[in-house]
């Protein structure tokens, strides 16, 4: 049985703070609370830029990934090796972004084989990756079929909300 109170107060807590979405199990009853619509596992998008913020939020901005300083020994591609590399990408390659801000993980456990490399070929429910977030182990699981092009995240990076995880051709 769910105590209403706990939930109650756990409703406020929660919108009263920064956290979007929290999970809780106790005694086999699971419990998520989340300010924002349930949405997929991932989100696909086909278009990159901005992310609109949760319809719950109508003044909240965007999360947008921390630049990553320059490194002086790394040269920036000119316009044209950009473009190149568009060509190379293909228009029809599908975004896979994550669905909450955490830590990145690309396989089970250290030392075990990734979920997804590039060229695997993916089916809808496969797991891509596990997203920690306040301790729990959230599997994101592929809601298209295609062929993974690119994994754009490193191993145990934190990422943010609507960052860009997989590039997928779709199949």
């Amino acid at each position: 049985m769910i105590d209403l109170e706990f939930l109650e107060r756990l409703i406020r807590s929660i919108d009263a703070s920064s956290i979007d979405t929290i999970e809780i199990e106790r005694g086999g009853t699971r419990i998520r609370v989340s300010k924002t619509p349930d949405r997929p596992s991932s989100t696909v998008q086909e278009a990159r830029g901005y992310v609109a913020p949760p319809a719950s939020q109508p003044n909240a901005q965007p999360l947008v990934p921390n630049p990553v300083p320059a490194d002086p020994d790394v040269v920036a591609p000119s316009a044209s090796e950009g473009a190149a590399v568009e060509e190379e990408r293909g228009s029809d390659w599908l975004e896979i972004t994550s669905p909450m801000v955490g830590t990145f993980y690309r396989a089970p456990s250290p030392g075990a084989d990734p979920f997804a490399v590039v060229g695997d070929r993916i089916s809808k429910g496969d797991t891509l990756c596990i997203i920690e977030a306040m301790k729990l182990m959230n599997e994101l699981e592929a809601e298209i079929e295609g062929v993974v092009r690119e994994v754009c995240v490193e191993n145990g990076e934190p990422v943010e909300y609507g960052q860009l995880l997989f590039r997928v051709e779709p199949a």
